[in-house]
């Protein structure tokens, strides 16, 4: 007489996180923002972003103008729709550039340790002692303000959070019996830490990366506000809310949709890094 032992497999990391009530929704207000970006990025939407309709100016949401227009009669949910190609780009790649750059900056300093170690972390030392904002204004007022620059800025400005992050990770797991090994072995330093290490340090870099697009998405807003980001007459949810300072009070759709953009694209963000914290947490999972 035989017994049939059932083995439950253990749920992909995709799965518990579509399961995970933060980050499934966070994964839903991302694919909606993505969806309209792509639809802009394409050209599909209800009229040409920077068309002007100056019989129509300042006309509030209706069946031919979905959100309203502007000062200048652009149809608003045009515009929003080319703001999230624009805000989503910017977020993006500057997180790709401070990540790429602060992620090895980390590993360096973190299996090199000794003076390189020293030498990277007291950089971006200084680095941390300036706001964000403010860094961010620093580099675009030497760079100049313009589109390509404000991704530049901000990956610049969020680096060092990648290096900081990454690193602390490395300094445990190069000390880890299949690193010591390999390197006793005379294994090649790259091949250890991209093969072995990298891997290992996963976790919450993919948590970091989820949260920094949220900080990045605020700050382009800002530096767009401000002037200094995307310039006019491209649209940009900070361009956007800086157009329509003046006239809050008579058009109060066009801070209202703008500010709404950005608050659910910070959120969306934060709540799929605050699911991917659940999921990939060696202690959460056997909650």
């Amino acid at each position: 007489m035989t017994t049939a032992t059932n083995v439950r497999k253990k749920p992909a990391a995709w799965q518990r996180l579509l399961r995970n009530p933060s980050g499934f929704i966070g994964l839903i207000i991302i694919a909606v923002f993505v969806v309209v970006a792509l639809l802009a990025a394409f050209g599909i939407s209800p009229y040409p972003p920077a068309e002007q309709h100056v019989r129509d100016r300042l006309t509030g949401p209706s069946s031919s103008y979905l959100l309203g227009t502007d000062l200048f009669g652009r149809d608003l949910a045009s515009r929003l729709m080319e703001g999230a190609r624009n805000s989503l780009y910017v977020a993006l790649l500057s997180v790709l550039l401070a990540s790429v750059l602060g992620i090895s900056l980390g590993l360096v300093a973190g299996y090199l340790g000794h003076w390189a170690d020293n030498l990277i972390m007291r950089i971006m030392d200084v680095f941390f002692a300036f706001p964000a904002l403010l860094l961010a204004l620093l580099v675009i007022t030497v760079l100049g303000a313009g589109l390509n620059n404000t991704v530049l800025a901000i990956g610049i400005v969020y680096t060092p959070i990648f290096a900081r992050v990454a690193r602390g990770p490395v300094l445990a797991v190069k000390e880890m019996e299949f690193v010591q090994a390999g390197r006793s072995l005379g294994a090649n330093p790259l091949r250890l830490i991209l093969k072995h290490i990298l891997p290992n340090i996963l976790a919450p870099l993919l948590v970091q990366i989820s949260l920094a697009l949220s900080w990045s998405l605020l700050t382009e807003a800002g530096l767009s506000f401000l002037g200094l980001g995307v310039q006019p007459p491209a649209a940009s949810w900070g361009v956007m809310l800086s157009e329509s300072r003046g006239i809050a009070e008579r058009a109060p759709w066009l801070m209202f949709f703008p500010g709404a953009a950005i608050a659910l694209g910070v959120l969306g963000f934060n709540l799929l890094g605050d699911g991917l914290r659940d999921v990939l947490d060696p202690k959460a999972r056997g909650r």
